[in-house]
Order: C-alpha cells, then structure tokens, then sequence
C-alpha cells in the first residue's frame, strides 16, 4: 500500500543517504508460516534498524510484520483488492514531524523474489525495507515514470551505502 502525500522538498530529501542516527522506534514481528525460522535468523532487530535508519528523513516510529502468504494476500486484498500476496506493503500513519508506519512483507513472496533475481534473501530485504521506508515518507514509483526513476537512484544510493548492489 502506497502514501499519496507530497514528498519532502528536496533540501530535505534523503538523496545524500538518510540519518542512520535519528531516533527509530522499531517493533519486528513474524507471522505463522513455513520456513519462518529462516527468515528469522536473516532478520535481526539492529539489522533492521540500520536498514530502516539509513533511509529515514525524520525521527520514526516503525512495525515491521513478516507474513506468510494467506496473511499477505488476505491483507493485500483488504487495502489494494489486488488478490495475491505481494512482497511488500507499507501502511503509513505519519503525523508531522514523525514518520510512523506499519512496514509488512511476505517471507515467501520476499524469498522466490531473492531467488529468481539471485540475491540473498538479506539483500532482497534490505532492499524492501528501504523501498517501503521511502514510501511512508511520500516517495511512490507508481504516479509516473519520473517518480519511480527518481525512487530507484535513491534506493540505489542508499542500498549502496548499507554495502549492498545495485538491486535493480
């Protein structure tokens, strides 16, 4: 699930990559779901927190929920009527001057996206973390070529600074 609302003016934009050190209040669950323990042991809570940090413009206050795919699709239906699981989707509650949102990834969708890209299952979520941070903060590929180009070299030069490739 996609923001809609206007993105910071570039001054504030995180194109020189984020603010690792702004305050992140982070919550990490995982569903019910084959291959959880897995997930688990790539998804440590610092780990995430870096992550997730690294493109924050503002101080946060972040869930992150890993599913599987009938709670992924169930939810994907719910909020987008789009009836699949999909990797990622952001639900953002952001109250100025403090992003907050609910950040929620399918593990398997998350997992045979990692392989059929041949990326490690960490890079692929860093990746998604990263992706949907940017959404809650107003960033949104799917208003127009543009927009999404311009969210792509930022995931990239954020990526890039976690240690990570060029995910596209």
């Amino acid at each position: 699930m996609t923001s809609r609302h206007s993105r910071p003016p570039p001054s504030r934009r995180a194109g020189s990559g984020g603010n690792p050190g702004l305050p992140l209040d982070l919550t990490l669950q995982f569903g019910r779901f084959a291959d959880a323990a897995v997930h688990r042991s790539v998804l440590k809570t610092p780990k995430v927190k870096t992550w997730i940090a690294q493109a924050l413009l503002r101080p946060g206050e972040i869930a992150v929920r890993i599913v599987g795919e009938d709670e992924g699709r169930a939810l994907n239906l719910q909020y987008r009527g789009k009836d699949y699981a999909t990797n990622v989707l952001t639900f953002d509650y952001t109250r100025e001057p403090q992003v907050a949102a609910d950040l929620v990834l399918c593990g398997p969708v998350v997992a045979a996206e990692a392989r059929a890209q041949g990326k490690t299952l960490e890079a692929h979520y860093a990746h998604l973390l990263v992706h949907g941070t940017l959404h809650a903060q107003g960033y949104d590929h799917e208003s127009g070529e543009r927009d999404a180009l311009e969210m792509e070299a930022l995931e990239i030069l954020l990526l890039g600074a976690l240690g990570f490739e060029n995910p596209y």
